[in-house]
């Protein structure tokens, strides 16, 4: 088994202690950087495969440090933080965090947190992703159940095979109008409720399959039910 980079950012050394204590008792490899500074140059110099940051940093604070790792790679994100207000929550899902944990907190839960984004953020190996009866075929642009082929313009195909990729991963509405649509849309962000609610509608009889769900002010993510 591969061992998986973590790359944990915090300003505060016993944070750090305590984390790396903690990841690397599960056979996680820990790359430290007290700042979002040195957390770019570490991205750049190891394969980091999740992020643990916190948010008050001095330099670059960890709000701008997701906002760079979003941008420039595709990995999950834990922002832990003393920030506990629903409306940091909400900034920090906002800028792309996968998960918020609040400090003080408990290490081995921290631990499960991390094991749970590793198993929802898998990548998806070829073309092929499926979710339960439903399939997508990204190389030849096909989503079906084994007996149907459903016809959907190539938006539509576009925003259920990005949702699909990351089942659990919450996306904000100018997340998925970037990765979809493309930066230079000039449309807004209606677009995407606008193709979520005709997803539904052409999948509602594969809720046991999948649902697409709405987080109320952030976005979507896709739960695909255990079967």
């Amino acid at each position: 088994m591969m061992i998986k980079h973590l790359l944990l950012t915090d300003d505060n050394a016993n944070i750090r202690r305590l984390v790396r204590y903690a990841m690397t008792k599960e056979g996680y490899q820990v790359h430290e950087a007290q700042d979002g500074i040195d957390a770019v140059k570490l991205l750049e110099q190891a394969p980091i495969d999740l992020a643990i940051i916190d948010i008050m940093m001095p330099g670059l604070d960890g709000f701008d440090l997701c906002d760079y790792i979003r941008t420039n790679y595709d990995i999950p994100i834990i922002m832990l933080t003393a920030l506990d207000q629903l409306s940091d929550k909400k900034q920090g899902y906002l800028r792309g965090t996968d998960d918020y944990v609040t400090k003080p907190f408990d290490s081995e839960e921290l631990v499960f947190r991390v094991k749970a984004l590793f198993r929802r953020y898998h990548r998806t190996f070829g073309d092929i992703i499926r979710m339960n009866r439903i399939v997508i075929d990204r190389k030849n642009v096909e989503v079906s159940d084994g007996q149907t082929v459903f016809i959907m313009p190539m938006k539509e195909f576009e925003l259920l095979s990005q949702l699909a990729q990351y089942p659990g991963r919450l996306f904000s509405r100018d997340e998925l109008i970037r990765l979809v649509w493309g930066a230079d849309y000039e449309g807004d962000d209606n677009t995407v409720s606008v193709h979520i609610k005709r997803l539904r509608q052409r999948f509602a009889d594969y809720t046991e399959d999948f649902t697409i769900q709405t987080v109320r002010g952030i976005g979507y993510k896709i739960e695909v039910k255990a079967r």
